[in-house]
């Protein structure tokens, strides 16, 4: 069953779930569902400028994923630590946990992760030198074989992630996102029943979103991953299988460089509007062959002391008023418009 068809007594409908469904430690200890060795991690009401001095951090290294217990025994004895959320939460499949190794050295550090759940979404992923995990996520609930991948660089547009987290709580989200973790978009219950889970990372660094585009094909796929671009893994054409667009953004350091503003535009009026101005838009209808109106995204920016810092998908309308509550900006115009599924994009400043 598609989670966007899930009735409201599915746990992926659930709205109100309880605040404890984070793997996110809290600041009097440390526990093994997420790690940062960061001293303002342990001694938070240090002045800024000793923080700055005496901060310490480890890298996130090496991520890993266990589907049984012979699994688990392995990556324990290997070192691994648990983020102790069950990734297939509500499905009765396999009980499915991330993994992860710290290290201090950057050159080490792993500096992105993205999702696959077709064989399309893989090749690129394969030829730019990503490393697939081979372990299903949706093992044992009978959906589409799901795999995490992750990437070690040290580019332009790599900042190493130091810290990692799991959500399976739609409250959690919002709050999560302002103060500054990073979500990947892919719900990990895609197409089945369960909770909405997703993984989310903090990097050692801030960023902002410096440059967007989009697909409608997975021929420059490879190239785009070259380029330090990171993939927003859900398809914004959901209602048409056999036609998949993803939305993809690059990061920078450097707030100067940062986009100040996003939109969306869904009829010819609008795209007239955007274009007067002065944005820019991205060559991809992210509603490609759906029998809907055409449907872009545009971007621009100024010169404006507020860059873009994230920008994400999401699938279940229910987080919209916790979005917006936690000030992140929810553009509610259906990214696949025509059909039953509703798709928004939001963005933090």
């Amino acid at each position: 069953m598609s989670a966007a068809t899930q009735p409201l007594s599915e746990p992926h409908s659930e709205v109100l779930q309880s605040p404890e469904s984070s793997s996110e430690a809290p600041v009097s200890s440390v526990r093994n569902d997420e790690f940062s060795t960061s001293v303002d991690f342990f001694l938070p009401n240090i002045h800024p400028v000793t923080r700055q001095l005496t901060t310490m951090t480890d890298y996130i290294t090496d991520v890993a994923v266990s589907i049984n217990a012979i699994d688990e025994q392995n990556l324990q004895e290997q070192g691994y630590r648990i983020i102790n959320e069950n990734l297939n939460k509500g499905t009765g499949g396999a009980r499915i946990f991330l993994w992860y190794k710290t290290g201090a050295n950057r050159a080490a550090a792993i500096t992105k992760l993205q999702v696959s759940f077709n064989e399309g979404m893989t090749e690129g992923l394969n030829r730019a030198g990503y490393t697939k995990i081979t372990k299903n996520l949706n093992a044992g609930t009978g959906g589409k074989p799901m795999y995490l991948w992750y990437f070690k660089g040290s580019g332009e547009y790599d900042t190493p992630i130091e810290r990692l987290s799991v959500t399976t709580s739609a409250p959690n989200e919002g709050r999560k996102l302002k103060n500054g973790w990073e979500r990947l978009a892919c719900d990990l219950n895609r197409g089945v029943c369960g909770y909405y889970i997703h993984i989310w990372m903090k990097r050692s660094e801030h960023t902002y979103i410096c440059d967007v585009d989009a697909t409608d094909s997975y021929g420059v796929d490879e190239d785009n991953f070259r380029d330090g671009y990171i993939r927003i893994d859900e398809d914004t054409n959901r209602s048409n299988p056999s036609s998949f667009v993803f939305i993809w953004y690059r990061q920078t350091t450097n707030p100067d460089r940062g986009l100040t503003d996003l939109q969306i535009s869904n009829d010819n009026k609008e795209r007239e509007r955007y274009q007067q101005q002065g944005y820019k838009s991205a060559d991809a209808n992210l509603n490609d062959q759906s029998g809907g109106e055409p449907v872009y995204l545009w971007y621009k920016k100024t010169k404006a002391d507020d860059p873009i810092e994230d920008v994400t998908l999401i699938v279940n309308e229910n987080v919209v008023q916790d979005y917006k509550k936690n000030g992140i900006n929810v553009i509610e115009k259906n990214l696949n418009a025509g059909s039953n599924n509703k798709i928004y994009l939001c963005f933090k400043n």
